[in-house]
């Protein structure tokens, strides 16, 4: 990696593509760091006095890079163009018109293009209106509110509230329409993946809190010592070997062999040769992961704002749901499987990939075109989405199994106090891994292409 990009910087075109990508995520960066008007954050943020972990609140500050937290301009960040995106990806499948309109060509994808940017907007505001009663409310009722009050130290009512409710959720929505331009500003003139490189900016910039916290003299786990030294040391290895993990897991593929027939066009004849279709074990990429986090994160988000009597239904029904659960780990793992499953099935067709085989002349050695060819594809489709299924769970539920295996060994079998936990959870790890695996693929194929000797050199 650390090589192609010095390549890349020989090139003058991609230096100036590199160094505009620097500048829009160095805009990105600055307006994650200035706060809306109206609003009061202390040192600690909006989320740092309630039990956050696991919840959703939670899951948004980290796709924000602590936006979130700190209620900035940019604290919707790219998450409502994100679900716009997936939203669409879903609806055009169900809907008839929009995949007629995706089959158009580029005239349709543009189309496309311009919805999901109105969508984007939609989920902005309602999104900004959700984040402004949250400020209002004081979060997880922990404070009596985040936002400025008037000389007597009541919140503003009647017209003066409504006019601060605006300012805040215009503010709100035109940062996330800001970052959803500046990712296409990077499809453009920068290398690319706009979208992708802004989440893996606001997740990198988070790195340097954890290390904070973890050497912290006050509450870090290395200056505890004894046994916070080594398990530190294991957590730090475990999270390298995450990442090598990842890297192979996503350039493992499976190749279905395709055989094509000769067949004469006219004077010419064609085919013969021998070919493949790639079919890479995880297909899906971190959506499964995205989706199951999502889901198990709503009760948690809603615990946060009741409180039912202990020993009751509801109360062991929420506490299945904390971070720190065995039935969490297990709901986790099943709901990966289910969305894996779901998000394969929408990629890929086997009817019409067998159909787009015959239609080309080939056939697999040994199935039958038609039926016999449509259940392979079926079988294998179903094995290596498997496979990749548990290989991403395997990723998203390590962070949660060493926190408990961890606590156990620190409380149980050294008598210490406390936790240790991977801030790093298995969605940021791949998160950032497929986003730099991307970039570099994106530089080494500009990089070919500037490189292509013609057939008068």
């Amino acid at each position: 990696m650390l090589q192609t990009m010095i390549n890349a910087w020989k090139i003058a075109d991609l230096r100036k593509k590199i160094l505009f990508t620097a500048f829009i995520l160095l805009v990105f960066r600055i307006g994650s760091a200035i706060t809306i008007p109206f609003v009061n954050i202390g040192p600690d943020g909006i989320l740092g006095a309630a039990a956050m972990e696991g919840t959703f609140l939670a899951y948004l500050n980290m796709l924000t890079g602590d936006a979130f937290n700190f209620a900035t301009i940019l604290a919707m960040s790219i998450t409502p163009y994100i679900n716009s995106s997936i939203i669409m990806q879903l609806l055009t499948v169900a809907i008839p018109a929009l995949e007629r309109l995706q089959k158009e060509g580029e005239e349709g994808r543009k189309k496309i293009a311009t919805i999901t940017r109105y969508v984007t907007i939609g989920l902005a505001i309602l999104q900004s209106l959700a984040y402004y009663v949250f400020l209002r409310n004081g979060g997880a009722g922990e404070a009596a509110t985040f936002l400025l009050t008037n000389q007597y130290g009541a919140l503003y009512t009647g017209f003066s509230a409504f006019l601060q409710g605006a300012v805040i959720v215009t503010v709100l929505t035109a940062g996330a329409g800001l970052t959803m331009w500046l990712g296409e500003r990077i499809n453009v003139n920068g290398i690319g993946n706009g979208v992708s490189i802004i989440l893996f900016a606001g997740i990198i910039a988070r790195i340097p809190q954890m290390m904070q916290q973890l050497f912290s003299p006050t509450f870090g786990y290395i200056s505890r010592g004894g046994v916070w030294v080594p398990m530190a040391i294991i957590a730090g290895l475990s999270i390298i070997a995450s990442i090598a993990f990842i890297v192979w897991m996503d350039s493992a593929e499976r190749r279905i062999p395709v055989q094509y027939t000769k067949h004469v066009v006219g004077r010419k004849m064609y085919g013969g040769q021998s070919s493949h279709i790639p079919i890479k074990v995880n297909m899906t990429g971190v959506l499964p992961i995205i989706f199951a986090s999502s889901i198990l994160s709503l009760p948690p988000t809603i615990g946060m704002f009741v409180t039912p009597t202990e020993g009751s239904f509801w109360y062991g029904f929420l506490n299945a749901f904390r971070f720190d659960s065995p039935w969490y780990l297990l709901m986790y793992f099943l709901m990966i499987i289910g969305f894996a499953y779901f998000y394969a099935s929408i990629q890929y067709d086997p009817t019409e990939m067998s159909n787009n085989i015959r239609n080309n002349h080939g056939m697999i050695p040994g199935y039958r075109p038609g039926e016999p060819t449509v259940a392979y594809i079926r079988r294998i489709l179903n094995h290596v989405t498997l496979l990749g299924a548990l290989m991403l769970s395997a990723v998203a539920l390590f962070p949660v199994a060493f926190s408990l295996v961890s606590t156990l060994i620190i409380q149980g079998v050294f008598g210490q106090p406390g936790t240790m936990q991977i801030a790093l959870g298995g969605t940021s790890i791949i998160i950032m891994v497929g986003v730099a695996l991307e970039t570099v693929k994106q530089l080494e194929s500009q990089m070919m292409l500037r490189h292509y000797k013609g057939f008068l050199d």
